[in-house]
């Protein structure tokens, strides 16, 4: 049954804050803040966010007449908090404490997630998130490196991939547990992840720079060459993990993180542009090529999501390295705020229940 529940829905990303008000199976409104290279320069590192991103969404709050006192629940896109099987939690103080404990990672996320962390104890209304980015289904091969006190983890963009996986696999009338799917995220940081049977049994640590660079990620790089890097002398620790994540890939290269710009500059005749960008493309396309080889060459469909996918000259890069594997689905733009409402509805509804990140919090 329906219980006409209202869900603020808050969607951090590196450079923009979405916001949408989900009112049980309809989505209200959906708006994107962009936050430009300029407004976050003058911020040391994510915390430091805290104010101006919870202005960004209160303005929206604002604008578009949400009377914060209606909302039954607030839904957000979870941080770097540690690793946990795909599921919808309840955000409790464990899992903040983890996120500001910076040993998961860091991203703009743990930062948000505070905010809306907050705002849910001052309305005195729950707090949920779906597939965090930690979302951890790897298989034991999948975690092994050549050094064995390292061991390989998951960290990627779990919710739209595990939402457009679900509505590919709708689409060709088949559960996603039935089928094998290679699932790419092209937005800010760049995602390829292996699908089997409804597990992401694979998929590059896209946060923690491996796999393909991407608009603002530097992707995996020479090892010694890193290492050079960083006993340098030149830089400090917190300068190398920008390059790593924030400053690496196309805006790099290029100046920009922006595909609409890159093709203008590419149609003036800007032959580096078009050179980097097909760079990327080609790095994409490897990364599909491994997932294949993990999936044994059994790959129902791939699909092609995040905002990247609206970029003509991209897709065209892409497609013509990939097609031979199996048919490609475009799915622009992101799913993910349908997907937070969906699964904070399906919880609600009594669907599904909560898995337990920290065990006291579902007494």
């Amino acid at each position: 049954m329906d219980n006409k529940k209202k869900i603020l829905i808050i969607n951090p990303g590196s450079t923009s804050t979405k916001i949408a008000l989900y009112e049980s199976d309809k989505m209200v409104f959906n708006e994107s803040v962009g936050h430009s290279a300029d407004e976050l320069k003058p911020f040391k590192n994510i915390w430091e966010q805290y104010d101006f991103r919870k202005e960004a969404i209160l303005k929206v709050v604002k604008k578009h007449g949400i009377r914060l006192a209606a909302l039954d629940a607030i839904a957000c896109r979870g941080g770097n908090c540690k690793s946990v099987p795909g599921g919808i939690y309840r955000i409790c103080d464990q899992m903040i404490a983890d996120q500001k404990s910076g040993i998961y990672g860091k991203h703009p996320g743990d930062v948000v997630c505070l905010v809306v962390y907050d705002l849910g104890k001052e309305l005195n209304i729950p707090v949920f998130t779906v597939d965090v980015p930690v979302t951890d289904e790897l298989s034991p091969l999948a975690r092994y490196t050549g050094i064995p006190s390292i061991r390989r983890k998951s960290s990627f963009h779990a919710l739209n991939q595990k939402a457009t996986a679900k509505k590919v696999s709708a689409g060709l009338g088949k559960k996603y547990e039935e089928i094998n799917l290679i699932v790419v995220h092209l937005g800010g940081g760049i995602s390829v992840g292996a699908h089997r049977n409804g597990k992401v049994v694979d998929v590059n640590g896209a946060l923690d720079g491996d796999g393909p660079f991407s608009p603002e990620r530097a992707g995996s790089v020479p090892t010694s060459d890193l290492v050079k890097m960083c006993f340098s002398g030149r830089y400090t620790e917190e300068e190398i993990l920008r390059f790593l994540t924030g400053g690496g890939g196309l805006i790099a290269h290029l100046g920009t993180t922006s595909g609409i710009e890159i093709e203008q500059r590419i149609a003036a005749g800007d032959a580096k542009a078009a050179e980097v960008y097909e760079a990327m493309a080609y790095q994409v396309a490897k990364e599909v090529g491994r997932c294949a080889a993990v999936l044994e060459g059994r790959v129902d469909a791939i699909a092609l999501t995040g905002s990247l996918v609206h970029s003509k000259t991209l897709m065209a890069n892409l497609q013509k390295r990939i097609s031979f594997i199996a048919p490609i689905h475009l799915v622009p733009g992101e799913n993910e705020m349908e997907a937070l409402g969906e699964g904070v509805m399906r919880y609600f509804n009594g669907e599904e229940g909560l898995a337990a990140y920290a065990p006291e919090e579902l007494q």
